[in-house]
């Protein structure tokens, strides 16, 4: 196995970004529900304040895996914490440690950056990642359920809202 370098995205990057979403997004078996676009992603990360941030995974030369990732808050800590979105290594890449590093990483720099937090969230269904995730430790908190609001669901909700000031 070539040596696994980790490194920040850069909006060069938006294609292979964009390309690993999608990856991830037939894995998670919503192959249609990719709405980003190199252009989105690109345009993203050139802002001052990107919305998110996302490491990369290469050997050889070739991008193995991401972790896309952005900052949440804790009331209870009264801190910002690291929401790991996506995390993804293609079949293909897979057991050769790529996930766990990217993992590490993300918890470093967590660390680095005062976040006593990293959470993210997993497919039920999904029992490799599952057990992955609880080799290294994380707790899977199956008494918090996701909640989302979308499309007509959150425009309805919406016409109820205050006009904030």
């Amino acid at each position: 196995m070539k040596e696994i370098i980790i490194r920040f995205a850069t909006a060069d990057d938006a294609h292979t970004i964009c390309a690993l979403i999608k990856g991830l997004a037939e894995y998670e078996r919503e192959p249609d529900a990719v709405e980003a676009t190199p252009e989105s992603i690109s345009t993203q990360l050139r802002l001052p304040q990107p919305p998110f941030e996302c490491l990369l995974a290469e050997a050889a030369g070739e991008v193995r895996g991401f972790a896309l990732f952005f900052y949440n808050y804790s009331t209870w800590r009264g801190k910002q914490g690291i929401h790991l979105e996506d995390l993804f290594v293609p079949e293909q890449h897979r057991g050769a440690g790529i996930g766990k590093l990217l993992l590490a990483t993300l918890a470093r720099i967590a660390q680095e950056r005062g976040c006593p937090r990293l959470d993210w969230q997993v497919l039920d269904w999904n029992q490799l990642a599952i057990d992955f995730y609880e080799i290294l430790g994380a707790t899977v908190m199956h008494d918090w359920l996701p909640c989302r609001l979308q499309g007509s669901e959150l425009s309805a909700l919406a016409t109820e809202g205050a006009t904030v000031s």
